[in-house]
């Protein structure tokens, strides 16, 4: 047997722990998961009804067009419907474009703290990566453009970023995109984007106008609460999207997800609530670390980077004990410090109960 060699590189995706682990492996019943960015209040009453609906036809293949789907996200993004591809999250949509656009010892340019698949998919199609370092825990886009080489084909801003929360602001993204060769695909990750409430934040969908070398990555496993149901998509160029679809499965967006991403985008009112919820959780976030004297990194996202200023895998193992389940900061390259999610009020007060605790050596 042999495996390509690009393969032995790559990492293996640490997702954080699931529920049903961490009460198998303790033995408790009562435990809280702030790991992994998920919507606490689950999904809209309109997409549970359209899911259910769907059942009786989960005999048949979904639509391998996606057709209704891209129409209802065209109407809601006001783009056409061939600008549209879409996936199992955008996880999938990140491998499709590396395996579009990257050929062996080609380059990508991302942050040296942002999200890990960016990095696995370049090296999976035998691509190099160019890691450049964060300026004040944001990404640096000037020196990420400095970076670029004639080998480079994909330069990614995931904004706002994960793991630390922070945004690339509209004058970085303009001044980005006009010294950019259109040679260069340029990613923008926007899966957090409906929690942002800097008015900095840039518009990008009226940008592919002009740049025909975007792509806008979007998801409806953040705000929407779909997580469990793989749905990502994408905007870009007509030309792009049609070699993203040649290369994405027919049937990959199963049945279930397309209308219940449907229904999704006809609640505004429960995104609303949500994104609303979210920036309470935030704020208590804030005004509790800053009690304990804890240094932390104002997010635009649905969760916060904090520094225990203590060992974080220990932190992190006896919050688990407590049923909290975080992300430990040494997984992104940053020791010291937690990744937490903004669950429900309750679950934030909890979090900051235990961390107390822990910090205080009870």
């Amino acid at each position: 047997m042999k495996i390509r060699e690009a393969i032995k590189g790559v990492r293996p995706y640490q997702a954080g722990k699931p529920i049903s682990e961490v009460k198998r492996q303790l033995g408790l019943e009562d435990i809280i998961k702030l790991a992994s960015n998920e919507n606490p209040y689950g999904c809209s009453e309109k997409v549970k009804k359209a899911m259910y609906n769907a059942v009786d036809s989960i005999n048949l293949y979904p639509d391998a067009s996606n057709y209704e789907l891209k129409k209802a996200l065209a109407e809601h993004i006001g783009v056409k419907p061939s600008m549209i591809f879409c996936g199992t999250g955008s996880d999938l949509l990140i491998r499709v474009l590396c395996s579009v656009f990257i050929d062996k010892d080609d380059e990508i340019i991302m942050g040296d703290i942002s999200f890990q698949r960016y990095e696995d998919s370049a090296k999976i199609m035998g691509g190099k990566v160019i890691k450049v370092k964060m300026k004040d825990y944001r990404l640096d886009v000037e020196a990420m453009v400095n970076a670029i080489t004639d080998k480079t084909k994909i330069i990614w801003f995931a904004t706002p970023n994960n793991p630390i929360g922070t945004i690339v602001k509209s004058n970085e993204l303009m001044w980005a995109l006009e010294n950019i060769s259109d040679d260069i695909i340029v990613v923008i990750d926007e899966a957090y984007r409906e929690y942002v409430n800097d008015k900095d934040y840039p518009e990008t969908v009226p940008l592919l106008d002009k740049y025909k070398n975007i792509v806008i990555l979007r998801t409806f496993s953040k705000a929407y609460g779909l997580a469990g149901l793989r749905l990502g998509y994408g905007i870009a160029s007509e030309e792009i999207t049609q070699y993203m679809n040649s290369v994405i499965g027919p049937f990959d967006t199963n049945l279930i997800a397309q209308e219940a991403g449907i229904a999704a985008l006809q609640d505004e009112e429960f995104l609303k609530f949500v994104v609303e919820k979210n920036e309470e959780g935030r704020q208590y976030y804030y005004k509790e670390f800053n009690r304990l004297g804890l240094k932390f990194i104002e997010s635009q996202a649905n969760f916060v980077m904090v520094d225990t200023g203590k060992d974080d895998m220990e932190v992190f193992n006896k919050l688990l004990r407590k049923g909290v389940i975080v992300r430990p900061g040494s997984l992104f390259d940053m020791p010291g410090w937690l990744r937490v999610t903004v669950g429900t009020m309750e679950q934030c007060q909890r979090f900051v109960k235990s961390l107390e605790e822990i910090i205080r050596g009870e």
